[in-house]
C-alpha cells in the first residue's frame, strides 16, 4: 500500500470479525514498528502482546469494572477537559459513531451497551499494551510511544488488519497489572485492540474529518 493512502484510508476500527490473528503477524508488525524513531535511539517503549484466553478473561473483568461503576483511575492521567474547539471535534465523532448504531441522544441503554461492548474491546482477538518505565521522563516517554504507536497502526493497516487506540484498556490498571503479570515499575500507556475489521459494519464506515490546515499551523518567512 503507498504510503499517502495507508494514512488517508487508515481508520479507528470498532467491529471486528470472529477471526483470530497469529502470532506470526503480530510480531512482525511489532518488530517492523520498532524502526521507529526515538529520541537519540532510547526505543523505550515495552510491549505487551495478549491473545487466546488470558485476554478474554481481561475483556470480561473490564466490562464488569465498567458495569460495576468503578472509578477510573489510570497509570498516566488523562485530561478532563478540553478547550473548546477539541471538544467540538470530540463531540461530532462520539454523534458519528452514536448515528452510525443507530443510538439517539437519549437512548441511555443503548449508550451503556456501547460502552460495555467497548471494554470488551469489541470483541478484538488480539490486544497490544504499550508500557514505559516509571523511572524515565514521562512526557518525552510518551512521545515516543506515540511514534511507535502510529508505525504500528500504519502497518497494520497495510497488512489488511484493523486496529483501535482503546483508553478503555487502561482505565483500571490493577486488572491489567494483575493479569498480564506487569509489575508496578511500568506504567500502562495505551492499549491498542488488533483484528480483522468487519469493512460492512456501519461504525466502520462514518464520514471522517480533519481540521484544515490554517487550524494548526502559523507561518513565518
Amino acid at each position: 500500500m503507498e504510503l499517502r493512502q495507508a494514512i488517508r484510508t487508515r481508520r479507528s476500527i470498532r467491529c471486528f470479525l470472529p477471526r483470530p490473528v497469529s502470532t506470526e503477524i503480530i510480531q512482525e508488525l511489532i518488530s517492523e514498528s520498532l524502526w521507529a524513531p526515538s529520541w537519540t535511539n532510547t526505543q523505550p517503549w515495552e510491549i505487551v502482546a495478549v491473545t487466546g484466553e488470558p485476554l478474554e478473561q481481561f475483556k470480561r473483568e473490564n466490562k464488569a469494572a465498567l458495569l460495576a461503576g468503578r472509578t477510573s483511575a489510570p497509570d498516566i492521567s488523562m485530561p478532563c477537559e478540553w478547550p473548546a474547539a477539541l471538544k467540538k471535534r470530540s463531540m461530532e465523532l462520539s454523534k458519528n459513531i452514536f448515528e452510525s448504531l443507530g443510538i439517539g441522544q437519549d437512548d441511555a441503554d443503548g449508550r451503556v451497551e456501547y460502552y460495555a461492548r467497548l471494554y470488551h474491546l469489541f470483541d478484538a482477538p488480539a490486544l497490544i499494551l504499550v508500557l514505559i518505565d516509571k523511572e524515565l521522563s514521562l512526557e518525552y516517554a510518551m512521545l515516543n510511544a506515540g511514534i511507535f504507536l502510529q508505525t504500528f497502526l500504519l502497518l497494520a493497516h497495510d497488512a489488511g488488519l484493523g486496529a483501535c487506540i482503546f483508553a478503555g484498556t487502561v482505565h483500571c490498571p490493577e486488572i491489567v497489572h494483575r493479569n498480564f503479570a506487569i509489575p508496578n515499575t511500568k506504567l500502562l500507556a495505551i492499549g491498542i485492540a488488533l483484528g480483522w475489521p468487519d469493512i460492512d459494519a456501519p461504525i466502520n464506515n462514518f464520514e471522517r474529518k480533519r481540521g484544515k490546515v490554517e487550524e494548526f499551523v502559523r507561518w513565518i518567512s
